[in-house]
């Protein structure tokens, strides 16, 4: 019975957990590293075509996007999920593949210029991605399923995403039982659409995000929408737009019900009827999935408006645009507007080009109302960049950028901890993940001295014995260096590194050997050096 750390460990994205519980080999969560990554990753320790299913906490790409891969590289197992995680998926991972496949056509287009050019490979492919679509196994919130002989489970709503759940595992293996929670991404409380995080009882293990372990959220939501119609009425008063990268799963919706309370209350009183654009298909997708599954999803709130015929996140001049021409046509038009595109950290997708048009203005606003990862365009502008490069060119910085506060799909520091101390006994062991380095470090001593509760941030490779209560094996972080960084490094010089940090434990547990053995291991050790100098 053990479980392997793999993905988002010390870092944010690339969400991954490896459990093997008699025979049977599983994954919680699949996702794809985003931004620059910080630490390298180990690879999953059995090869693909051994794992038997897949838990998937929710549908954002840095926990859902390497499924495709898993199924290219032989995977055939269910992978169970919510309803609503489930529809998104669809659509997401089609987007991915999408982005995969322009990628790639980018690449080798630019490689052929070169004389040393060498041809790329996507990562997978869209017929990867509809048939892992193909294996996806719906399941309702609280109720408890059985996946296999010795492992039963039960998704709980944690309100981060619609259909996002918390996983609790009840594993079996021989005589011993043990319970492990997997938090998933926990939502922040008192958020529009979708419910507050529910509780759980009971565990002996928990591995938990720490995305916003460091800091408090500062506003709540009705100072959102205020903070919103300010930015908005004074961006037009100067003749501007509103540019609005945002995810396009989540954040979009709840910009959306924002801005319909916005003009509800008739709160940018000079521009009663601005136009609205929401420039990405995926987007688009999206909030029609978020409209048939609020029955299911929705708080109160957003039920009352669906009783009354309401839809809570459409209002009048709001405009889907699909094509290329039309995406094209928003920028050509004078006309003050608020656009929300994608991708959410300003790297990928339309958002790009409305960044072209809009930066080196010093009318138009730039509003940041998502998580930024370390190395993104848009973390960059967050921290006062000049200019930022858009295929190809420098581009001033002139826009006003702008955070809202108040706008997070995340618990902040007090979330997480009352999410942790609403269980009635504390766990035997917590695993702190999904948390930038130092966070991750400081939630993980926070938890210890503030809620005397066991815990560790591992990294990526870390194993832990789930039935003894101990760890296997306890490793470092590998970080990236900048040679290597934004490009992928081979599974084989990942594991050279982590052969190298094993030698040097060894090495420093042979004081005190025979002088004889010491010199003799030297020797070995710079025989293979000089063997394979190049």
């Amino acid at each position: 019975m053990e479980l392997m750390f793999i993905g988002a460990d010390h870092e944010v994205t690339g969400s991954c957990h490896f459990l093997q519980v008699g025979k049977k080999k599983f994954l919680v969560d699949c996702g794809m590293e985003q931004g620059v990554d910080r630490f390298e990753n180990v690879e999953l320790p059995v090869p693909a075509s051994e794992i038997d299913f897949v838990f998937l906490t929710h549908a954002h790409i840095d926990h859902s996007g390497m499924l495709p891969k898993l199924y290219h590289d032989g995977f055939r197992g269910q992978i169970l999920s919510t309803k609503a995680t489930a529809s998104l998926c669809d659509i997401m991972l089609r987007d991915s593949a999408h982005i995969q496949a322009m990628e790639a056509q980018w690449r080798n287009k630019k490689a052929k210029r070169k004389v040393d050019g060498e041809g790329y490979e996507p990562i997978y492919t869209m017929e990867d991605a509809m048939e892992t679509i193909k294996l996806f196994v719906s399941y309702p919130y609280d109720r408890i399923f059985n996946a296999c002989e010795g492992v039963r489970f039960r998704f709980t709503d944690v309100g981060h995403l619609l259909g996002s759940a918390s996983i609790e595992l009840w594993l079996e293996e021989g005589n011993t039982q043990k319970k492990i929670v997997f938090s998933g991404d926990l939502g922040n409380k008192n958020q529009p659409l979708l419910k507050d995080p529910e509780l759980t009882a009971e565990a002996d293990y928990v591995v938990m995000e720490s995305t916003y372990g460091d800091r408090i959220h500062e506003k709540d939501a009705i100072d959102v929408v205020e903070d919103l119609a300010g930015v908005i009425s004074e961006t037009f008063h100067r003749g501007g737009n509103v540019v609005i990268p945002a995810f396009a799963v989540g954040r979009t919706q709840v910009i959306l019900y924002y801005i319909r309370q916005i003009k509800e209350r008739n709160l940018v009183p000079d521009y009663p009827g601005f136009p609205v654009y929401v420039d990405s298909p995926l987007a688009v997708d999206a909030t029609e999935i978020f409209y048939e599954c609020g029955s299911e999803c929705y708080d109160e709130e957003a039920q009352a408006l669906l009783a009354q015929g309401i839809n809570p996140i459409a209002f009048p001049n709001l405009q889907l645009t699909i094509t290329t021409e039309e995406s094209k046509a928003i920028n050509e038009d004078t006309v003050p507007k608020v656009i929300i595109s994608a991708s959410g950290m300003c790297d990928a997708g339309r958002i790009k080009h409305h960044l072209k048009y809009n930066l080196w203005r010093e009318d138009s606003t730039i509003l940041m109302v998502g998580y930024q990862s370390l190395g993104s365009p848009g973390r960059r502008l967050q921290d006062g960049a000049k200019e930022i490069k858009l295929f190809g060119e420098d581009v001033a910085v002139r826009a006003r950028i702008y955070t809202l506060p108040g706008l997070s799909g995340h618990a902040d520091r007090l979330g997480l901890l009352e999410w942790i101390e609403g269980f009635k006994y504390k766990p035997r062991q917590v695993f702190v993940v999904h948390g930038e380095d130092k966070v991750a470090e400081l939630f993980a001593e926070t938890l210890s001295e503030k809620c005397g509760i066991r815990a560790a941030a591992p990294f990526s490779g870390t194993r832990y014995d789930l039935a003894a209560g101990k760890f296997i094996k306890v490793t470092e972080g590998i970080p990236i260096s900048k040679a290597t960084a934004g490009r992928t490094v081979s599974n084989s010089f990942t594991k050279l590194k982590l052969t190298a940090r094993m030698v040097l434990d060894f090495v420093n547990k042979c004081q005190g050997l025979p002088n004889k053995d010491l010199e003799r291991f030297s020797r070995d050790l710079e025989a293979l050096c000089e063997k394979y100098k190049r």
